[in-house]
């Protein structure tokens, strides 16, 4: 990558010509292309409501209105959103959050996303829980989180997000404060 970057004015390009680079942090990316470059980082959103707001603008009406039990899906959509924003929170009070910094992404959330629509097409007569709390728990989010108490933790939340209560009781409450809890079935 390096040698193909350094290359490139020999090439004679276009004097509109522009690089876009996009990577995830690594020790491997070649650090005269991060001297040379413009750098850009993109962070999540401070606060539950913004986290929300943003894990609701990855999605497109298409994506998500194609599971088959639409109305489950929905509501454990947006379960799923709170329970990510919910980690994404706990990382601002470090240690009182979580004992080790964990840096769950965009990917974590949309991986269980694929797989939340799979599982509810794949099983409509009876909800995996099971299997659901796992694989975001254990397998996914869980696959970052080290510390024992920490994964605890994580699947302390997914076991109040991620049950029959949440499909059943209109306005499931995500907390004591009355202010949150699962929206009733509406577009995007």
């Amino acid at each position: 990558l390096e040698k193909i970057i350094l290359d490139l004015p020999t090439r004679s390009p276009h004097a509109n010509f522009r690089l876009w680079l996009s990577s995830n942090p690594t020790p491997k990316f070649p650090i005269s292309i991060l001297q040379n470059g413009i750098k850009m980082t993109t962070e999540p959103p401070r606060g539950l409501r913004a986290n929300l707001l943003r894990l609701y603008n990855l999605t497109n009406e298409d994506k998500f209105s194609a599971p088959q039990e639409l109305s489950k899906f929905k509501k454990l959509r947006f379960a799923l959103c709170w329970f990510h924003a919910i980690l994404l929170e706990r990382r601002k009070f470090k240690t009182l959050g979580f004992n080790i910094p964990y840096d769950f992404n965009d990917s974590d959330f949309l991986i269980c996303e694929d797989l939340l629509a799979l599982y509810l097409d794949d099983f409509p007569d009876k909800t995996p829980w099971e299997a659901l709390r796992y694989l975001t728990a254990e397998a996914n989010y869980g696959g970052r989180v080290t510390d024992f108490w920490d994964r605890r933790l994580v699947n302390v939340y997914i076991n109040e997000f991620y049950c029959d209560e949440v499909i059943e009781v209109p306005r499931y409450q995500l907390s004591t404060l009355t202010a949150y809890f699962i929206p009733s079935d509406g577009n995007l």
